[in-house]
């Protein structure tokens, strides 16, 4: 990188002096148990973003305050000015996680340590990324003291889990304080183990809840069965013309792009996801085309009765909540219409249907040479050792485009600490502690190497 080797060296050094440090402030906040959906106390949420404030604070940030909107979940925003003509970075991540969910061997809010990896809920999403700006903003400190290169706000939300819903009155409220020239969104992947990536693109997304009735209330299944169907029934056969025979799918008037060549096999693909052997994949064009630049519908929630609590009844109402994935270049409202016409011009045997729609986000598509990219790119490869790939993903971050709109000439980075293995948002939720130190070392020296103006 175009900064001095003496420079580069002093951060280095400064990380690898603090990351046991950053390694135990992660466990800590791992323990903090910061679901933000409305069903959990929300007092672990408010705990967390204390937490969190307590350390930018100490990390040399002299401006931190602990923000919300009405009804909204607390966000913590930092500042620390650069010199007269330095740039400002945002940098960004959530402390809020998802909940627990089944299936974990550890205790999900009881960091545990196996290998190179920290397991627990948040460990990856997003607290390692709490921790990826708090190291670095360590190490510039403990480097460059009181002769603060860059500019650097911090801007860690709270509710990004459940979709961010005051964000966009957040942003009007208290966006003077967020306005950058970069914005580091450490909210992502890389590649692999030892390979670093910048996600240059990302899957915008609509979501919302369809309901069946067919009765006026439930009647005897043996009485009544035959001439009438059941919800569930007609559900699972609306549902069933969602995806074409090949697995595309089905709603018509969406976008469909193709994704840069990049070597991303059937087989890595079913490694990493835990493909079931026999499971046939679904969809057309390569694995990179089908994550990053196709849509992608799922089922991710159904109201109907458990088998423990079934009775021999025809169920006379059926509720599933459909996620559709966009393609860069969709706008969400159009898909979001597109996925409506198609549920009520399918509805089976003449099923009243009622669509409440829900979250629209929409997709993000990074110019691949901007200054900042360069600088970006540069400093990974200094702390992998490698050079980092350019690579999409299929999850979305509805607010980088609230975030361009207020800053519309900002560069955005999409980084992050996740791995293949990290298993976000499942059970057994983890990051690799060596990844977490190169991430920690490649943000120290981008901001570095920003101030020192070789963005420009």
């Amino acid at each position: 990188m175009p900064l001095p080797t003496e420079t580069l060296e002093a951060l280095e050094r400064a990380v690898d002096a603090g990351v046991d440090d950053v390694r135990a402030d992660l466990e800590a906040l791992v323990r903090i148990p910061s679901v933000s959906a409305p069903a959990f106390d929300q007092a672990h949420v408010e705990a967390s973003a204390s937490a969190v404030a307590d350390l930018l604070r100490g990390a040399g940030l002299p401006q931190v305050e602990v923000l919300r909107m009405p009804g909204g979940a607390p966000a913590v925003v930092a500042h620390r000015p650069g010199p007269d003509g330095a740039p400002t970075v945002l940098l960004y991540a959530h402390h809020d996680v998802q909940p627990p969910g089944e299936g974990w061997t550890t205790e999900p809010f009881e960091p545990s340590r196996r290998g190179d990896r920290l397991f627990g809920r948040g460990a990856a999403d997003d607290k390692a990324g709490v921790m990826a700006h708090v190291g670095a903003l360590r190490a510039l400190a403990a480097v460059f003291a009181d002769a603060w290169p860059v500019g650097v706000t911090v801007f860690v939300e709270g509710e990004e889990e459940v979709g961010s819903p005051s964000f966009t009155a957040f942003l009007d409220t208290f966006g003077d304080r967020l306005r950058s020239d970069v914005v580091v969104v450490a909210d992502s992947a890389n590649w692999k183990v030892g390979i670093p990536a910048l996600t240059t693109s990302l899957r915008g997304l609509v979501d919302l809840v369809v309901r069946v009735d067919v009765l006026e209330h439930a009647v005897h299944s043996g009485v009544f069965g035959g001439p009438v169907l059941d919800a569930l029934t007609l559900l699972a056969r609306l549902v069933a013309t969602l995806h074409d025979e090949d697995g595309s799918v089905a709603v018509e008037g969406l976008v469909r792009g193709e994704a840069a060549p990049l070597d991303y096999s059937e087989e890595m693909f079913r490694a990493e996801a835990g493909v079931l052997d026999g499971v046939r994949l679904a969809g057309t064009g390569t694995i990179p085309d089908r994550l990053w630049m196709r849509p992608a519908l799922s089922v991710i929630g159904i109201d109907a009765p458990t088998i423990a609590h079934s009775s021999n009844t025809i169920r006379h109402t059926a509720a599933a909540k459909l996620s559709l994935r966009l393609a860069p270049g969709q706008d969400p409202a159009a898909a979001e219409a597109a996925l409506i016409a198609h549920l009520h011009a399918h509805a089976p045997f003449g099923a009243r249907l009622t669509v409440t729609p829900g979250e629209r986000g929409e997709a993000f598509l990074a110019p691949h040479d901007a200054p900042a990219m360069r600088t970006a790119r540069a400093a990974f490869a200094r702390a992998w050792g490698h050079p980092p790939v350019d690579m999409g993903m299929g999850g979305s971050i509805p607010f980088i485009a609230d975030l361009l709109r207020l800053a519309p000439d900002a560069t955005i980075l999409v980084t992050g600490v996740e791995d293949p293995d990290s298993r976000a948002h499942g059970a057994d939720e983890s990051v690799h502690l060596g990844e977490l130190r190169h991430v920690v070392v490649a943000e120290a020296l981008l901001l570095a190497a920003l101030g020192a103006g070789c963005a420009s």
